[in-house]
């Protein structure tokens, strides 16, 4: 096992008009589950396979352990990935498929059962040695692609997107299991994910990328509660953090009938006469009277909770209120919501940056 130190690690593609990973500095942990999450194009793949070696580094370098590998070919950086696609070899069986790497190594063939044995019994594929990809499910043919990693004995794992191909039911089940699983191994582990609810529920950090820049490199619990700006914020959380603009008045930050105190210090760090104003759909409370008067446009109900989606008047947003499940509430009711006042973020409209708590 070993740490993992990007150091102002750059990628530019002919043509971009900006880089697509731009000095990168972040290091993750011996043992530890990082998670690279953002959008589409920020650059969370790119990284991967930088680190993998599958794409060259244009500035900066990259480091496993104390080994400074930005020059080292891919198969001399003793890692292992797990791709989106499972890259079975259909004619082989899945002890086959689970062993290929050590073969082509040239390992013996007494060691080499011995790990394929080790790696099926981790990953429950015991009874299944024999078949082929095709007789296997979806969730089943990703074991065996982890099992192919875990064979290796690499000081990182690498993963990007691997549960892509899965359905609903079998993502949250595979989830639980591989994050289960390198706790289980301590093998430093770099995953790739578009999905925040994925990379909140299996990181010990999550890392949010932004345009091929890093936002915040935080625990999931940090994130949530305490993200730098307006995009973290806005992308971190399920359903999303509520974002509203408000005016800066002498009373505070006033959005329609809703006014919230700005502190001397929070005022000072306003470059704008705005800020963002974001509540979380669990702190938003739901009243008949005072806050800001709103039209519940949708109901969403989950059994033991619900969500409110309203148009609020004196916002540019639909906001949205997480109350109890069969609550009764409906379409076209009138309620007034109002923010709990310890699930307050602000941040400069400007700039997306958090105001000073």
């Amino acid at each position: 096992m070993a740490t993992v130190t990007f150091d102002r690690a750059t990628r530019i593609y002919e043509g971009l008009d900006r880089p697509a990973v731009n000095a990168l500095d972040l290091e993750i942990e011996d043992g530890e589950f990082l998670v690279l999450v953002g959008p589409s194009g920020c650059g969370k793949s790119t990284t991967l396979r930088m680190l993998a070696g599958l794409e060259p580094i244009d500035a900066g370098d990259v480091f496993i352990g104390e080994r400074n590998v930005t020059m080292v070919p891919p198969k001399d950086r003793d890692i292992a990935m797990v791709f989106q696609s499972y890259a079975l070899y259909p004619h082989m069986t899945v002890g086959e498929n689970i062993g290929f790497h050590l073969k082509i190594k040239k390992v013996d063939k007494a060691e080499r059962e011995a790990r394929i044995v080790e790696a099926a019994k981790i990953l429950d594929l015991e009874e299944f040695l024999h078949r082929k990809p095709a007789k296997l499910s979806g969730g089943q043919r990703q074991r065996v692609a982890m099992g192919r990693a875990i064979v290796r004995q690499p000081q990182v794992f690498l993963m990007d997107e691997p549960l892509s191909n899965l359905d609903a039911k079998l993502r949250v089940q595979t989830r639980t299991q591989i994050a289960s699983l390198q706790r289980r191994l301590g093998v430093t582990t770099t995953y790739v994910t578009h999905d925040q609810v994925e990379a909140m529920t299996m990181g010990d950090r999550v890392a949010v990328l932004k345009d091929g820049i890093l936002q915040q490199c935080a625990s999931p619990r940090d994130l949530f509660t305490h993200p730098v700006n307006e995009f973290v914020a806005g992308f971190i959380g399920s359903p999303a953090m509520n974002l509203f603009h408000a005016h800066v008045t002498e009373a505070g930050a006033t959005a329609g009938n809703l006014t919230v105190p700005l502190k001397p210090e929070q005022r000072s760090a306003v470059t704008s006469d705005k800020v963002s104003v974001g509540v979380r759909p669990g702190d938003m409370i739901v009243a008949n009277e005072g806050g800001l008067k709103a039209t519940v446009n949708v109901v969403e109900e989950l059994g033991s909770e619900a969500f409110l989606y309203c148009t609020a008047e004196g916002t540019d947003k639909e906001l949205v209120a997480r109350v109890d499940g069969l609550s009764g509430m409906h379409a076209g009711d009138v309620v007034t919501l109002t923010p709990a006042p310890t699930g307050l973020h602000l941040f400069d409209t400007a700039t997306g940056a958090r105001l000073p708590d």
